[in-house]
């Protein structure tokens, strides 16, 4: 295990740096992307998104640079940069939003060097006004992922903005669903997916059954078999991560069900494929406490970020191993072609939870993921 912090709250002009995303380019060059959040760190800040860049599998990193500058798409903040490499095509996809209302295109096809003029594709998302009417809307954030048969899909969430939990000033995040766009022509036009959750959905937890409270940031998986499996932070009492599976990645998702295994701190988290024999990495916050100085009542604490590991294509979780005991919160994951596993990830405390202090890189194997601790002693 080794760390390094790439992103350090009160520089460049910047509040703090929050949202990571990580990718390994087709050429071999991995990439961080984080929201830069000036003014007081907040979701609705004129958040620009900036990038690091390194060429020697995250040993050492270039300067910090913007790729996407809030300012030129108008008021309200860039989020959610949501990277996909694509051997196939030699690049490397991305989207964003704008505002929370806005979603754009564009992709890298020199390893992160230069990124191509982002394109709306907003239009993508219009249907599902037809039965949810959204004025928030969102991509990821973390990776999205390109199948097996070509399929670019990103999952998204969407609000109708109806909460106050940003003030008066500002549409509210909840209530949301969770839905996706993908794309079967390498980013050129994208199509919505059916709607995969729904804000006070019931669905069946052990022997009772449980409502769906606001399900938002959602990470894609290709299981071994080709079918799609979306799994989604919510606000919901059983405090576990829900879990619907499709077998296009677009059409005829499952029942969402919650998985025991996987603990729900209100928080986003992230999910790699490290095989094609069905293991898999799971990475959040690993804790149901509320000691940390907060103003929500819903969330739990954002600290103990843990890598969990499954050898059956997510059906159960075989081990469990902490990244950072202290306070951690987002995450995401990508893996270089040696099998070094690189964590991205938001950790330690400024002022509160979530003035976070660093974005830091965590690298280790799966060797030493499978040291941790045995899920069923847990």
């Amino acid at each position: 295990m080794n760390k390094q912090p790439l992103f350090e709250a009160r520089t460049h002009g910047y509040y703090t740096y929050r949202i990571p995303g990580i990718a390994v380019t087709p050429g071999g060059a991995v990439l961080a992307t984080v929201e830069a959040r000036p003014g007081k760190g907040g979701d609705w800040d004129f958040n620009d998104v900036v990038m690091r860049r390194s060429d020697d599998g995250g040993k050492s990193w270039d300067d910090q640079r913007l790729i996407v500058d809030s300012k030129r798409y108008g008021e309200g903040p860039a989020s959610n940069f949501c990277m996909i490499p694509d051997s196939e095509l030699g690049c490397t996809h991305a989207v964003f939003c704008h505002n929370y209302e806005r979603i754009f295109y564009t992709r890298t096809e020199d390893d992160g060097l230069s990124f191509a003029d982002p394109v709306e594709i907003t239009q993508a998302v219009l249907s599902y006004r037809d039965e949810y009417p959204w004025r928030v809307i969102a991509t990821g954030p973390g990776h999205a992922i390109k199948t097996r048969k070509s399929r670019l899909i990103v999952p998204l969430w969407m609000s109708d903005g109806s909460g106050s939990e940003f003030g008066a000033n500002h549409l509210g995040h909840r209530p949301s669903n969770v839905g996706g766009i993908y794309s079967d022509d390498g980013g050129a036009t994208w199509k919505a997916t059916d709607v995969v959750a729904r804000d006070h959905q019931n669905v069946s937890y052990r022997t009772s059954s449980a409502g769906i409270i606001n399900p938002s940031e959602t990470l894609a998986l290709e299981l071994s078999d080709g079918r799609i499996l979306f799994n989604m932070r919510s606000e919901s009492s059983p405090h576990r991560r829900l879990v619907s599976i499709s077998d296009d990645g677009a059409t005829g998702w499952t029942s969402p069900r919650f998985d025991d295994d996987l603990v729900e701190t209100v928080c986003m988290a992230s999910i790699l494929r490290l095989d094609q024999a069905g293991s898999v990495l799971f990475a959040a916050p690993d804790n149901l406490e509320h000691d940390m100085a907060w103003g929500s009542k819903v969330n739990c604490d954002r600290k103990r970020l843990s890598a969990k590991l499954s050898t059956d294509d997510c059906a159960t979780w075989s081990v469990n191993r902490v990244i950072e005991e202290g306070p951690s919160g987002y995450s995401d994951l990508a893996m270089l072609p040696d099998g070094t596993i690189l964590c991205l990830y938001e950790c330690g405390q400024v002022t509160r939870m979530a003035d976070d202090k660093y974005c830091m890189l965590a690298a280790f194997d799966r060797t030493w993921v499978e040291a941790g601790v045995k899920m069923e002693a847990r």
